[in-house]
């Protein structure tokens, strides 16, 4: 009988036990008894009202209906939007985006929850702080140029402050500079005129290089044009002193010049005719004015033959300063001596001139040219020759 009662003891503790445990597996006094924390998050745990400790990641124990713990912690880094309207040294009113990286080590959670009730508006009155007293002493365009100076400097100002109450600053982003519509609008016309100046300047500068290339090839084109015609003359001159000089070998000597004189004279005419585009020719009515054209060039001629003779004998001399004299002297008096012919065959000219024009009506039948006979004038002296030519 005592075994029995017991027995029934022990079933009964058994029994109860067994309901204590369940009670604290599946009831709430479980929940009051222990609780878990996940990773990278923390919970403060308290008693009496009091801190007691930081329970982390795991499961955790606590004194029931003694202890209280907080709302997890969290430990990753955050990020906190702050859109901050301030006005720049020029009256613009712009809207700045600021991102602010934030997180709060293991070791610091308890600073962090019981110093500052509120974090994210105590970082914001931050950011606010540090970026309008940045903008107020910078111009738009500046603060467009200075955005990075920005962000650090809102970098330093809360690393310095919140790192006091626990919280470490990542970093700290100025997202955009964005002022009114009106003047977005405004800044991009002002770029654009900027950019059309640049462009009409660089085509002007394009066309300036074009202009003088034109002018340099033009200026080198008539060089080369004028060492060519100086080589022709060069080369006519050469040729006539050849000729001169056949002639004068084969026994030609006293009228080789009138000869060559005359030879030029109807190569030209030729030349006119052929490529002239007037209908009308004006020659000479007499043999003397060609005459005195051979007088002035022979004249020219000799007058610079002597000139080189004179330049020669001045350098190898050495009384070239007398020579030169001389020579100067010379040249002055065949110079004189060529303008009195010129004027001589001006006037002869124009008595020509005068004598064709009284005698223009005797010219049908032949009584005014000297000798009352056309056929004794030479060829060239005809009034149809140039036609002829």
């Amino acid at each position: 009988m005592e075994g029995l009662i017991i027995f029934l003891v022990v079933a009964v503790v058994v029994i109860v036990v067994l309901i204590i445990i369940a009670a604290l597996l599946f009831g709430g006094l479980r929940t009051s008894l222990m609780f878990t924390v996940s990773t990278r998050e923390a919970v403060v745990v308290e008693r009496f009202g009091k801190f007691r400790r930081v329970a982390h990641a795991g499961l955790n124990f606590k004194a029931p209906f003694v202890d209280s713990i907080s709302r997890p912690i969290s430990l990753r880094v955050q990020q906190l939007e702050v859109n901050i309207e301030s006005k720049t040294k020029d009256n613009v009113f712009v809207t700045v985006p600021v991102a602010v990286q934030y997180m709060i080590p293991a070791e610091n959670v308890e600073a962090a929850y019981y110093r500052l009730s509120d974090p994210e508006a105590q970082i914001r009155s931050y950011v606010f702080d540090t970026v309008r007293s940045a903008l107020s002493g910078l111009e738009l365009d500046q603060a467009f140029e200075s955005k990075d100076d920005i962000a650090r400097s809102v970098e330093n100002t809360l690393s310095t402050r919140m790192q006091e109450y626990g919280f470490n600053i990542i970093n700290t982003l100025v997202q955009d500079i964005s002022p009114d519509q009106r003047v977005r609008d405004s800044m991009n016309s002002i770029n654009a005129a900027q950019r059309d100046r640049v462009a009409a300047q660089s085509l002007a500068e394009a066309d300036k290089i074009k202009r003088v290339t034109q002018a340099e090839a033009e200026a080198e084109s008539k060089r080369l044009q004028g060492e060519g015609v100086a080589a022709q003359r060069k080369a006519i001159a050469m040729g006539i002193a050849e000729q001169y000089e056949m002639l004068r070998k084969v026994g030609i000597e006293q009228s080789a010049e009138q000869l060559l004189l005359m030879t030029q004279y109807f190569d030209t005419m030729q030349d006119v005719a052929r490529n002239g585009r007037s209908n009308v020719l004006y020659l000479p009515s007499n043999p003397g004015t060609v005459g005195s054209m051979g007088e002035e060039i022979r004249n020219a001629m000799l007058q610079a033959q002597a000139a080189q003779q004179a330049d020669a004998d001045g350098k190898s001399d050495a009384a070239a300063g007398h020579r030169e004299a001389a020579a100067r002297q010379r040249r002055e008096e065949e110079q004189e001596r060529a303008d009195e012919a010129r004027r001589a065959a001006a006037r002869r000219a124009e008595q020509a001139k005068r004598e064709a024009q009284n005698h223009r009506g005797a010219r049908q039948d032949g009584s005014g040219y000297p000798g009352g006979n056309p056929d004794q004038l030479p060829p060239w002296a005809h009034p149809g020759s140039a036609d002829q030519g």
